[in-house]
């Protein structure tokens, strides 16, 4: 058996694929980056200046932009610098540290995701004591999606630190704790116990949540027949679009990660394992900013105060101008 203290760093064989378009795939990369950064900021400071968002759900939302934030920051700036790189190669430090931040991410977004359904079936089922009874809890909850991942993923963590290694290639732009893993020399059998077992503790509360509320509010709406009921649940189709969209990407990313996919394009492949960190943070502002009225007139009243801002500036520097050009024109008549 090899002795793996000499493993202290892995190759990213997925970038091998770029070589031929390099700088096309660092440009993508960059402007899907600006783009969520961008995106999550305004959304975040929308919220935070709009007292009339101040409520349950936005504070919620905004947790989720944060959350985005975090992920894609845990994937594109390191993208970005192995794509600036000949190596491609990743230390084993940061090779786990990215693991724990990935993997977190993915666990608090289902968590916030389940927390959202929550304020969704209080808010509809419960519309009278909706403010009692979330503004009492909305704290706690908020400190929940983030303390629990960020605490119960360190178990975990802790067995794949302990391993040894033997192979240094991971098939994948980034590291996830299964692709690693597979490259220990040691048994790790009770690793993939340990794993397996996270999987559903880190899943099935939220999963339960999520059925659990939507059942409810299903019920609620079917019984009371009432255009209100209608209305309210109306308010529930962007949480319903966020929870797709990051389902098919943590499907993908099993599936990708799972079974056999030689048969796929690089291009493809590219796209199943990358989707579950990129389009969710870069689509859920999109979602919630064109479905929710209240934060879509926000929105267009920010931009269009802005836009008369700046038009009020060009329109008073050109009245400057053309009084500076009369002012100057009438003393060369005078003189």
């Amino acid at each position: 058996m090899k002795n793996l203290s000499e493993v202290t760093s892995f190759h990213l064989s997925e970038y091998y694929g770029m070589e031929d378009l390099k700088p096309l795939y660092f440009c993508v990369f960059l402007i899907i980056y600006i783009t969520i950064v961008a995106e999550n900021i305004v959304l975040i400071g929308l919220i935070y200046c709009e007292k009339t968002l101040h409520e349950p759900m936005y504070f919620l939302l905004c947790n989720l932009a944060v959350n985005g934030l975090y992920g894609s920051t845990a994937l594109l700036p390191a993208v970005l610098s192995n794509l600036m790189s000949h190596s491609y190669e990743i230390s084993l430090p940061f090779c786990q540290t990215q693991i724990y931040a990935v993997h977190t991410y993915a666990i608090i977004e289902f968590t916030i995701l389940a927390v959202m359904s929550y304020d969704r079936y209080v808010a509809i089922c419960y519309p009278l004591l909706y403010h009692t009874i979330m503004s009492q809890k909305v704290v706690k909850l908020i400190v929940f999606t983030w303390l629990y991942p960020m605490l119960a993923f360190i178990i975990v963590i802790i067995f794949t630190v302990r391993l040894q290694f033997c192979e240094r290639t991971i098939e994948k732009l980034y590291c996830v704790n299964y692709s690693l893993v597979k490259l220990a020399c040691t048994d790790t059998s009770i690793v993939n116990i340990v794993g397996l077992l996270s999987v559903a503790l880190y899943t099935f509360p939220q999963i339960i949540m999520i059925f659990y509320s939507y059942a409810h509010i299903l019920r609620i709406c079917v019984l009371s027949f009432g255009k209100s009921k209608f209305k309210a649940l109306r308010t529930c189709t962007p949480h319903l679009f966020a929870i797709t969209n990051y389902s098919i990407g943590c499907f993908f990313e099993i599936a990708q990660g799972r079974f056999n996919t030689s048969h796929f394009s690089y291009q493809t492949k590219l796209f199943l394992s990358l989707y579950f960190l990129i389009f969710p943070p870069i689509l859920n502002p999109v979602i919630y900013g064109l479905s929710i009225q209240i934060i879509r007139a926000r929105l267009f009243r920010l931009f269009n105060r802005k836009s008369r801002q700046v038009t009020n500036t060009v329109t008073k520097r050109a009245a400057g101008v053309v009084h500076s050009k009369c002012v100057l024109h009438g003393v060369s008549r005078n003189t």
